[in-house]
């Protein structure tokens, strides 16, 4: 997949290595830290997400709907509208507007049924590639879901987080060798489309 395939390394002259990332490219984490995701981030629709529009007024009008690839959903009477990259209560505010003068009750409600959040796992794990799952995942719950480490050969100590955030791409490091010996317990969040990277240790030939 082209996430794995852009996390390339080489080879040592005296022997074949995977170097751990650089510490002047990533940020050490010291601490075991929650992420600092608000919490309305969660919520905005996204692709694969199932949401309930009711109308209290004309219930003739409820449906269920999955968001399409394309962002959009089909809706009774407006026909195409897209919901991606809206909160449900930004899309709620949208569909009073259209449907305003149908409705007696100007009152539209978005509920989401089910959330398909997607992250990537790649480098030194069973099962590397897309993880989707209905809700938010810890770094270290991805991983098991790509099948777990590959103890032969991953670094644990070195796990790293990438993010593309604003225009930004932002890399965490995490110690996961202590959380799965117990000395650290707050899980490290993750957000949709991060790139979860197990690097390999150092193996001499």
């Amino acid at each position: 997949m082209a996430a794995a395939t852009a996390l390339t390394f080489t080879a040592a002259v005296t022997g074949c290595h995977t170097p751990e990332p650089s510490p002047s490219h990533f940020s050490e984490l010291n601490l075991w830290q929650p992420s600092q995701t608000n919490i309305s981030d969660l919520f905005v629709l996204h692709e694969g997400d199932s949401v309930r529009v009711s109308f209290p007024g004309a219930p003739n009008l409820n449906t269920l709907q999955q968001i399409r690839r394309d962002g959009r959903i089909t809706l009774p009477l407006i026909g195409e509208f897209k919901a991606s990259d809206l909160t449900p209560p930004e899309m709620e505010k949208e569909l009073v507007k259209l449907y305003g003068p149908q409705l007696q009750t100007k009152e539209v409600t978005v509920a989401v049924e089910s959330s398909a959040f997607v992250v990537y796992v790649t480098g030194a794990v069973l099962r590397p590639g897309r993880v989707v799952s209905d809700r938010p995942m810890t770094a270290l719950e991805a991983i098991m879901e790509a099948g777990g480490f590959d103890y032969t050969k991953a670094n644990m100590k070195k796990v790293v987080v990438i993010r593309h955030e604003n225009g930004r791409t932002e890399h965490q490091i995490l110690n996961l060798r202590k959380v799965l010996h117990g000395q650290q317990d707050q899980p490290f969040s993750l957000k949709r489309s991060d790139i979860v990277f197990v690097p390999e240790r150092f193996a001499w030939f």
